[in-house]
Formats: C-alpha cells, sequence, structure tokens
C-alpha cells in the first residue's frame, strides 16, 4: 500500500479515536486541547475579559484556589452581593461584558486617553446619568455627571494597571455585530434605547465585523499591550453563546453561524500572526457534536454548568496544571435568596438579554 500524509498522524487528528470513544465512554473524556501554547503560573496575574461567556473563568478560578486578580475593588464595607450588583468582580475592572474586538480596543484607548468619545453619557427619565459604555455598571444611575466622570476616572485607572500589571489576558469574543455612533465610530455594548439612551438612526449605525476587523482591532490591541507591558500573553477565546437577536436581515441561526465563523477564524489567524497568542477551544466543546446538545439549557442558548465545567477542567489542566482532583474551591460566603437568584442559573450578567422579547 502506497504511504500517505494520514498513515503517520497521531491519534487527536483522526474523529473515531479522538471524538466518538472518548465521548462512548463519557462526554467529559473528550479533550481537543493537543498542546498549550504556554503555561500559566498559579500566581501569575490572569485578567479575563469578553462576552458573558468569560464570566466564568474568574470564578472557576478562584474556586480552584488561584487568587484573583482585581484593580478595582468595592470599598470592605459593601456587601458582597451589592458589589457583585454594582459590577465588582466580575471581571478585574469594572468594564462589564466586553462583547466585540472594537470595544476590547476602544476600552483600551478611552482608558489611556488616547480616545475620548463624543457621547459620553445619557440622562435617563429620572434625571439620572448613564455611562453609554457601562449602562450596567451603577443601577439606577448617577446622580450627577460629575459623578459618573468622577467614577469613570477610577475606573479608567484600574483599567490602566491591569493592562500594565497583567501576565495573562483571557478574551472571549463573543459578537461581531455592534452599534456605533456615526459621529467617530464610538461602539457601544448594547443598542442605544435598550438599555438606557434613545436610538437615533441619524447618529446610530450597526456594524458587523469582518475577519478582517477582528484581526485588526485585536492586532492593535496587542502591539499596543507590548509597549506597555511587554511580558503579556493573550488566551482568545470563543463564546459558545448564541446571538439573543440580530438587527440584520438574515435567520438568528443563520446570523450566529457568521458571527462564530468569523471569531473562530480570526482568532485561529491571531494566533499564527503573533506569538505569545494562543487559543483555547471552549466553542467547540460546548458546541461539540459529541456532547448531543447536553450543555445547552432548554433554551437552547444558556451554557449548562456541566458544560462550563468541562471546558474549565481542561483550562486549569492544560494551562495551569490544575486538576479537579487538585483543585481547592474557596468557601462560599453566606448568601441570601436574593443574592441566589443574582447568580443563578450560570452566574453570569449579560447586557444582551436586554435585546430578548
Amino acid at each position: 500500500m502506497n504511504a500517505h500524509p494520514y498513515q503517520s498522524q497521531p491519534e487527536h487528528s483522526f474523529w473515531r479515536q479522538a471524538v466518538a470513544e472518548p465521548a462512548a465512554s463519557g462526554m467529559a473524556a473528550v479533550d481537543p486541547v493537543v498542546e498549550p501554547v504556554f503555561r500559566i503560573g498559579r500566581h501569575q496575574r490572569i485578567a479575563t475579559a469578553g462576552s458573558c461567556f468569560a464570566q466564568h473563568v474568574a470564578r472557576h478560578l478562584r474556586q480552584a484556589g488561584v487568587p484573583p486578580f482585581v484593580t478595582e475593588h468595592a470599598h470592605p464595607i459593601v456587601p458582597p452581593e451589592v458589589a457583585r450588583e454594582f459590577g465588582y468582580g466580575e471581571f478585574c475592572a469594572r468594564y462589564g461584558n466586553v462583547y466585540t474586538s472594537r470595544q476590547l480596543l476602544q476600552l483600551m484607548l478611552r482608558a489611556f486617553g488616547e480616545f475620548e468619545p463624543q457621547d459620553a453619557a445619557w440622562q435617563n427619565a429620572e434625571g439620572r446619568w448613564i455611562d453609554p459604555f457601562r449602562p450596567r455598571v451603577h443601577p439606577g444611575g448617577f446622580i450627577t455627571r460629575g459623578e459618573l466622570e468622577a467614577d469613570r476616572a477610577l475606573h479608567f485607572d484600574a483599567v490602566r494597571r491591569m493592562f500594565a500589571q497583567l501576565d495573562v489576558l483571557v478574551f472571549t469574543l463573543g459578537l461581531t455585530e455592534t452599534w456605533a455612533a456615526k459621529a467617530d465610530g464610538a461602539v457601544y455594548p448594547v443598542c442605544p434605547g435598550v438599555m438606557a439612551g434613545e436610538f437615533d438612526a441619524d447618529k446610530h449605525e450597526l456594524l458587523n465585523l469582518s475577519v478582517d476587523d477582528v484581526c485588526a482591532d485585536i492586532g492593535t490591541v496587542i502591539e499596543l499591550l507590548g509597549h506597555i507591558n511587554p511580558r503579556a500573553r493573550l488566551v482568545l477565546t470563543v463564546s459558545p453563546v448564541p446571538l439573543v437577536a440580530t438587527a440584520g436581515e438574515k435567520h438568528v441561526l443563520v446570523a450566529t453561524s457568521y458571527a462564530k465563523a468569523v471569531l473562530r477564524v480570526a482568532a485561529e489567524q491571531l494566533t499564527q500572526q503573533w506569538s505569545g497568542v494562543a487559543y483555547f477551544p471552549s466553542y467547540e466543546i460546548i458546541t461539540g457534536a459529541f456532547n448531543h446538545g447536553r450543555y445547552f439549557a432548554g433554551d437552547l442558548r444558556s451554557v449548562t454548568d456541566e458544560g462550563v465545567n468541562h471546558v474549565m477542567r481542561l483550562f486549569l489542566h492544560h494551562y495551569l496544571g490544575i486538576d479537579s482532583t487538585m483543585a481547592t474551591p474557596v468557601a462560599a460566603p453566606v448568601r441570601d435568596r436574593r443574592t441566589d437568584e443574582l447568580i443563578a442559573v450560570t452566574q453570569a450578567q449579560c447586557d444582551e438579554e436586554a435585546l430578548a422579547r
């Protein structure tokens, strides 16, 4: 028989050996991680950012005994449930969900004084002030615009320290659709008028980022980060969570497929173009046929704890050398019923959910 390239391929290259047979003994046996680009020390500073799914990373790191890297803290007297409601502890700093590559880039530029959006504050019907780029960060809004601006200054200081001090940034790419201000291209985490502000077709436009857009955005982030913090490394993931709604003309299922394809291809290209950039296959683990859809809840969108646990077990094992049997969970604080409701199901707060109807 003639020799051919497939004869020398390892077992992880073949569907039967790498997916079908392991899955037959239990879904958790499927491990699509071949070899991490780099390892992460348990005491290194790991910052997380991205879509709602990204919130799980910080939570599981805490449960595994990995000290969370936080640069924006609530006052010590603030109860934990109130701190969470005001955005403390979701991520390294209180930037909320960062759904797109453009949003991450502009967060960095705004924090370092390189970009100042014209549309910088909204006022609601009660006269309170809302941050257009963190509409959920201060429930009910700020009493004065000055209070909003003071809080934003503290936030930007925390963001600058995050980028300057982190060892690894885990960024979860979530969406390609984003709403932007026509005047200067400033992008919002959610369409104006959904959670706050007013939508104006003359002022706002829908963008649907391409592979080139995503690569350019993240490439610029990497370049800037290289000047600020040369030792920093980046782990990219793609959120498996489907779009809750699309503003385009396609069916939401088709729009979701497009978005995830763009993000996955962009992530692959970025790992090839830049050193110190790795891809972790959380998207493949959750959406893979081997789990028969069990990693999605009844709404076919929310990721179950079983799926999140599979993803994080492999991330901890391959990148931090922590096995589930080695993890030392952090004791959970005493919580009341209201707090349990806030963190129930996926324990992730999601601006995008406001689009559902």
